[in-house]
């Protein structure tokens, strides 16, 4: 096996970092310089779920497993990459958005859902993101897929202010069924050959709800 291309699916992790709101912000700062301490080393203040990562069960299932608990193979995969752009802010992506995908769909597959709103990260309008209806999150499982990607800040509707008026439903079915999450893709455009090889394997954080990520999507040559 060789590989060809490789796509950088991950957003750049610094102090401008945008986050989920009420998360914690990105901070990172010197720790030592090779000037005063002749070495560098970064002190790095993030969040579980800061830019672009993967959700564990244990994210919204208090007995799920946490993230150094999981089997690596749920982040690497064959992947399918569902175009749903033209959808509107807020909108429900629903099961016949996907029904032109639903054939290649199949267990040990990473679905990939691209609503082109990473060309919005950054600006208020990111908060804004189509995202998944629970019957389409549904017809993913049902397929045997238990790893689902998306280029927005979240696969349920993200809610400013107040409670979440339907309790984050794709959340609770795809980690509840002991699959992953993972959200803040970029570049899914890039990946325009067939059949790509997807890594999401996220730091080993113990005892943790989710981590980063350096996603990447891998052109495999015969």
């Amino acid at each position: 096996m060789r590989i060809g291309r490789i796509v950088d699916l991950s957003r750049r992790v610094d102090d401008a970092t945008q986050v989920y709101p009420g998360d914690p912000a990105v901070r990172l700062a010197p720790a030592t310089t090779i000037a005063a301490d002749g070495v560098n080393v970064l002190e790095v203040h993030i969040g579980s779920h800061s830019g672009t990562h993967v959700d564990a069960p244990y994210h919204f299932v208090e007995d799920g497993p946490r993230i150094d608990e999981m089997d690596p193979a749920l982040f690497v995969g064959p992947a399918v990459v569902m175009d749903v752009r033209g959808k509107g802010p807020r909108e429900r992506i629903t099961v016949e958005d996907l029904r032109p995908y639903e054939h290649r769909l199949d267990e040990g597959i990473v679905a990939l859902v691209r609503t082109g709103w990473e060309d919005r990260y950054g600006t208020p309008g990111y908060y804004d993101h189509p995202f998944l209806d629970r019957r389409a999150a549904q017809l993913i499982l049902d397929a045997g897929v238990k790893t689902v990607g998306i280029d927005a800040l979240n696969v349920d509707e993200t809610v400013l202010d107040g409670e979440h008026p339907e309790g984050y439903p794709v959340h609770h079915l795809l980690l509840g069924a002991g699959g992953v999450i993972s959200e803040n893709l970029a570049n899914l455009g890039a990946v325009d050959f067939p059949d790509p090889l997807v890594s999401l394997l996220p730091i080993k954080l113990g005892g943790s709800d989710g981590a980063p990520v350096r996603a990447v999507a891998m052109e495999i040559l015969s």
